[in-house]
């Protein structure tokens, strides 16, 4: 659901994936994709900031569509879709994990 607010257009997003860096073990790379799964945004944490209160994850965030990356695979494409879905089955938008 796309918004308007100073003219700056919006997407509502849902995490899809957490994974490591590749060239940093303490690096944590949350990705989180629209409901059809056919954009996502890349958002990078170290992996101490995970831990102590006010350190959740949040299930879903509202972000500038100029920052969103385009998924190319049909694949990957398909598995944030589902993702999304059952992500959306399970928490409210505000939610942190």
């Amino acid at each position: 659901m796309a918004t308007t607010d100073e003219a700056v257009e919006t997407e509502r997003v849902w995490l899809v994936e957490r994974t490591y860096g590749d060239d940093e073990q303490n690096m944590i790379i949350l990705t989180y994709a629209t409901p059809d799964g056919r954009r996502d945004y890349r958002k990078e944490r170290a992996l101490p900031s995970f831990t102590g209160p006010g350190r959740a994850t949040q299930v879903s965030l509202d972000v500038d569509a100029d920052n969103l990356g385009t998924v190319d695979d049909p694949e990957t494409r398909e598995r944030y879709a589902s993702e999304v879905e059952r992500m959306t089955e399970k928490h409210d938008r505000d939610d942190t994990l």
